[in-house]
């Protein structure tokens, strides 16, 4: 009897260490994404205090836990940023990792994502892929995709008069997605694609493929990279002097990229964006706080103000299921709650995972017309939602509805 009382005792107080220990366990964000490459300055540090002002907004807390938000640098290279994710998820206790721009790692994170039953958001990830072929029940895809961007401006340009098309592609992933993307818009469009060419990311020196581009005979040259590619790519194409023949259509060209490429040569350029910090006092007020708050004093891109909005909206949904732990149970709350904040307004998830919300046909202003530094870019037009992301019966999502 008094084995069988002791034993009991024992297993009573592992059970209640154990139980103490989980209870302790902080709720953990990891931001994974590039912090010393071409996509640093659009979503690296910015995105992880994009976080931590999400996190302090909120008040620290979800399902009576503490939150913790963990950053680290994937270098563009799918096999550290999938290492990052498995240390993450199977020895440090992150329960869902944000940001991920880079496609092909985003979309191998999301893969084990599902398998690991913890929740992945991606804001800086742009391939349409997530919420098509390849969603999961784990996956919310926030701030854009490449059939939004690409698609909605390609046929904005080609409604202008840019008919013919050319484009300097990034060679992976996302680019290929971002280029198959603003090729159907043309074309349904009644425009006309006459090649491409494809560069490796980080590329220093366009010059072959901007004499391929030049060659080309093309009204529009589309340029379907990203980050510093963007600025290169189109500063050295100025330099060849492809602009005084043909139009440079930057497919991704961000507020960020804007002062090192200068009003002088980008104004009159246009780009779909759901974010502008200059929309309505409530983006203002964000883009204050969070110059205060960044390194370099920088205002906030859509990427990084994606990552703010998808964090409270995960902390929402942790708080109605009552915990962290069940990833897919977290989503199916993310999706189930409308979602309302300050920097993008009122919206909804479909099931597919895809972020529903307006869309901005944005053009980058003239010199004169520029007030500050972060001064760069007026609404032309606004694009609803349900029009400016691909209808979910096109996807090919077994999640979507029917």
């Amino acid at each position: 009897m008094r084995k069988y009382f002791s034993a009991q005792l024992i297993a009573s107080a592992l059970a209640g260490f154990f139980l103490s220990s989980a209870h302790g366990q902080p709720i953990k964000i990891g931001v994974l994404n590039d912090q010393s490459g071409v996509f640093a300055e659009y979503q690296g540090i910015g995105s992880v205090v994009a976080a931590q002002m999400a996190v302090e907004d909120y008040g620290g807390k979800a399902a009576g836990k503490p939150v913790e938000v963990v950053s680290a640098d994937h270098q563009n290279k799918p096999d550290i940023g999938i290492a990052i994710a498995r240390r993450w998820y199977e020895n440090e206790g992150v329960d869902a990792i944000f940001d991920l721009p880079n496609s092909a790692i985003a979309l191998a994170v999301a893969d084990m994502t599902a398998q690991k039953n913890k929740v992945f958001v991606g804001s800086g990830a742009g391939t349409a892929l997530l919420t098509g072929e390849k969603c999961t029940p784990n996956t919310v895809h926030w701030t854009y995709d490449t059939y939004a961007y690409g698609r909605g401006l390609a046929k904005a340009v080609v409604a202008q008069g840019g008919k013919k098309w050319f484009f300097l592609t990034a060679d992976y992933a996302f680019g290929h997605d971002l280029e198959k993307r603003a090729a159907d818009g043309v074309r349904e469009s009644g425009g006309e694609v006459l090649g491409s060419v494809r560069h490796p990311l980080g590329t220093a020196d366009y010059a072959s493929f901007l004499l391929q581009a030049q060659a080309s005979g093309a009204d529009i040259i589309g340029i379907a990279n990203a980050g510093d590619d963007t600025i290169t790519s189109m500063k050295q194409a100025a330099e060849f002097g492809l602009t005084q023949n043909q139009r440079l259509v930057g497919l991704i060209l961000g507020i960020n990229g804007l002062p090192a490429l200068g009003l002088n040569l980008a104004h009159g350029a246009q780009i779909m964006n759901p974010f502008y910090w200059d929309l309505n006092d409530g983006t203002r007020a964000f883009a204050k706080r969070f110059a205060e708050r960044h390194p370099r004093h920088n205002y906030p891109n859509d990427m990084q103000a994606g990552v703010y909005a998808s964090v409270l909206h995960y902390l929402k949904a942790v708080d109605k299921v009552g915990g962290a732990g069940d990833g897919k149970a977290v989503v199916a709350a993310m999706k189930a709650m409308p979602t309302d904040d300050a920097l993008f307004g009122k919206g909804y998830i479909r099931p597919n995972g895809r972020k529903i919300h307006p869309l901005y046909l944005l053009e980058v202003k003239r010199p004169e017309e520029s007030k500050s530094k972060w001064d760069l870019l007026k609404v032309v037009a606004t694009v609803p939602g349900e029009q400016a992301f691909r209808p979910e019966s096109e996807g090919n999502c077994p999640l979507a509805a029917r």
